[in-house]
C-alpha cells in the first residue's frame, strides 16, 4: 500500500496541463461544495480524481489510451464493482467543450442540470 501512495504523490506532482486545469474547477470544495481528490489510490488502482461521498471517478485520457482500451476496460470493470461511477474525457474534449465536461459531471454527481442563474433584474424592488 505504501508504494501506491508514493506513486500517487509523485503522479500529484507531474500532473498533466489538463489535469491541472480540471483540478482548478475541482479542488477546495469548488464544484458546488464536493470535495474531490486528485491521482487517489483505489484499490490496485490510481484515479484521477474521486468523490468519495458519491463514489465518482473522473478520468482524463490523452492520446497513450487508444492504445490501452483493455486495460483501462477491466480496471473500470474492477472499479464498477466497487460501486464506482467512471466518467472518462479526452483531454481535446475538456478544452473544446469545458462548460459540457463540467456540466455532465453535475448530472452525474446530483441527478440533474445544474441550476442556472436567474434572469438579471428578476426579484429586484
Amino acid at each position: 500500500m505504501g508504494s501506491s501512495i508514493s506513486f500517487a504523490k509523485e503522479l500529484r506532482i507531474k500532473n498533466t496541463e489538463t489535469e491541472k486545469d480540471l483540478w482548478y474547477f475541482l479542488r477546495a470544495k469548488r464544484f458546488y461544495g464536493l470535495k474531490f481528490r486528485r491521482q487517489h489510490p483505489i484499490g490496485p488502482y490510481i484515479v484521477d480524481f474521486v468523490c468519495l461521498e458519491k463514489l465518482i471517478i473522473i478520468e482524463l485520457d490523452g492520446g497513450q489510451h487508444a492504445e490501452q482500451k483493455e486495460k483501462d476496460q477491466n480496471r473500470d470493470q474492477w472499479l464498477k464493482k466497487e460501486k464506482y461511477k467512471i466518467l472518462r474525457f479526452w483531454n481535446h474534449e475538456f478544452y473544446e467543450n469545458r462548460e459540457i465536461v463540467l456540466e455532465q459531471i453535475y448530472l452525474v454527481c446530483f441527478g440533474h442540470p445544474p441550476p442556472t442563474p436567474s434572469p438579471q433584474g428578476r426579484g429586484d424592488k
